[in-house]
C-alpha cells in the first residue's frame, strides 16, 4: 500500500503532463510558426564543407556610382548647317564636271562649268564699254592738245570729257556686271586684251569638304537657284548623330545634356557628344522625338545613314551597393537573393531589391550593406545546394 508522500508526488507528475499537454494544446498556431521559423532559418542558411567551398568566389559589397541613363537608337547624317548647295547662279547648260561624289574638295576648286548666255552678254557688254572707254580717252587726250594750241574751243574740250567719263562709268558697270558670274578682274583683263567671248563660267566650291551629293550631267540644262543642286559639298570634320527618342524619355532629356554613342558598324568604338537640338513634335507613325547631338570626325569615319546607339545621362550619380551580376539569384517565385557570409564557409539568403546595371556591376537598393560580403561565382550553386537541403 503506498504511503501518503508516495501518492502526493505521483498526483504532482500527472498534473504536470497533463498541463504540459493542455498548454501545447491550448495553443497550436505558436507552435506551427516556431516550427516554420526553424524549417525557414533551416532553408535560408547552409554551411558547405572546404572543397565546395573552392566553388564559390566570395566578393565584397562595395559603393559605386550609378547613373540614371536612357537609350536609344539613331542614325548618322551630314553637318546640315555646313552642307553648302551649290547652285549656279544663271541659267545655262553644264558642259563640264570635274568632280564625283565622296571626292574632297577644296575652297575654290572647280566643280563644274556652265555655258551661260547670260555671260556671253555681259562679256560682250565689257568689251564693247572697253572699246569705247579707249576711244573716249584717246578724244580726251586729243581735245586737251587741240585746246593748247588754240586749235579747238573750250566746249570741245568739255564735252570730250563727258564723253570720257560716261565711258568710263560704262565701262566699271560692265567689270561689276562679269565679276557677279565669279570672274576675277585678272581674266577681265584678259578677256578685253584677246576680245574673244567666251561663255563657260566655272563654278567654285566655296568651302572645304567632301562632295556628299552630284546631280549634274554635261549637256544638262540649269536654272538660276533652281533645286536640287548641281553639286553639294559639306563640311565632315562634324557630323550630326539623330537619335530616335521615345515621347516617354523626351521630357527627361534638356540641351546640353551629354551622350555616349556607339556606332553598330565600329564596335568597341565610343563617340563622346552632346545633346545640340531637340525636336518640336512627335513623329505620329513611330511616337518619338528626333533629339540630334553633334560629333568631331576629322578622320571621316563616320558615313551617312550608319546606324547608331545612344545611352543618355539624366541624373546625377548616385553612391549606392553594388554586387557583380553572378551573385544575384533568381528564384523561381521572381525574387532576387544574394548570399551574403562572414567566413566563407556560411552562407546565408537574403532577399534583395536591384537597381541599374551599369560597368559590369549591379545596383543594390535594398538588403545589402558596403561592409558585408556576398557569393559571386557560385551564388546558383548555393541555391541548388539549399534545395537539396531542403527534400
Amino acid at each position: 500500500m503506498l504511503n501518503k508522500k508516495t501518492l502526493v508526488l505521483a498526483l504532482v507528475a500527472v498534473a504536470a503532463i497533463f498541463g504540459g499537454y493542455l498548454l501545447m494544446s491550448g495553443n497550436p498556431e505558436k507552435a506551427t510558426e516556431q516550427a516554420q521559423q526553424s524549417q525557414s532559418a533551416s532553408n535560408n542558411s547552409i554551411t558547405i564543407t572546404e572543397e565546395q567551398a573552392r566553388q564559390v568566389h566570395v566578393e565584397p559589397v562595395l559603393l559605386r556610382a550609378f547613373i540614371a541613363q536612357r537609350s536609344a537608337v539613331g542614325y548618322v547624317d551630314f553637318n546640315q548647317d555646313t552642307t553648302v548647295q551649290v547652285l549656279s547662279n544663271y541659267a545655262g547648260r553644264i558642259r563640264q564636271v570635274a568632280v564625283r561624289a565622296g571626292d574632297s574638295v577644296k575652297k575654290g576648286q572647280a566643280l563644274y562649268t556652265v555655258d551661260s548666255p547670260d555671260l556671253v552678254q555681259a562679256i560682250s557688254a565689257l568689251i564693247a564699254s572697253a572699246g569705247v572707254r579707249s576711244l573716249a580717252t584717246r578724244n580726251l587726250e586729243r581735245a586737251r592738245k587741240m585746246v593748247e594750241i588754240q586749235a579747238a574751243s573750250q566746249k570741245d574740250l568739255d564735252q570730250a570729257l563727258s564723253d570720257q567719263q560716261s565711258a568710263e562709268g560704262a565701262y566699271q558697270a560692265a567689270r561689276d556686271a562679269v565679276r557677279i558670274f565669279g570672274k576675277t578682274d585678272a581674266e577681265m583683263d584678259k578677256v578685253i586684251a584677246s576680245r574673244k567671248v567666251s561663255g563657260e563660267m566655272t563654278v567654285l566650291s566655296p568651302i572645304n569638304g567632301k562632295v556628299v551629293a552630284r546631280n549634274a550631267a554635261p549637256g544638262m540644262l540649269v536654272q538660276a537657284g533652281s533645286t536640287p543642286a548641281p553639286v553639294a559639298v559639306a563640311d565632315t570634320t562634324a557630323k550630326w548623330v539623330i537619335a530616335n527618342v521615345t515621347e516617354y524619355d523626351a521630357p527627361r532629356l534638356k540641351l546640353g545634356l551629354p551622350a555616349k554613342i556607339s556606332i553598330t558598324a565600329m564596335p568597341g568604338k565610343t563617340y563622346k557628344a552632346e545633346i545640340v537640338n531637340i525636336g518640336a513634335s512627335v513623329d505620329i507613325p513611330t511616337r518619338r522625338v528626333p533629339v540630334r547631338t553633334e560629333v568631331q570626325d576629322p578622320e571621316g569615319e563616320l558615313q551617312q545613314q550608319m546606324l547608331a546607339t545612344f545611352v543618355f545621362d539624366i541624373s546625377p550619380p548616385v553612391m549606392s551597393a553594388s554586387i557583380s551580376p553572378n551573385g544575384i539569384v533568381r528564384e523561381g517565385d521572381g525574387t532576387m537573393t544574394a548570399f551574403v557570409t562572414t567566413d566563407g564557409r556560411q552562407f546565408t539568403r537574403r532577399p534583395l531589391k536591384v537597381g541599374m546595371e551599369q560597368n559590369g556591376f549591379v545596383q543594390i537598393l535594398e538588403g545589402l550593406s558596403d561592409d558585408e560580403k556576398v557569393a559571386g561565382d557560385g551564388a546558383i550553386f548555393l541555391s541548388n545546394a539549399i534545395l537539396l537541403q531542403a527534400r
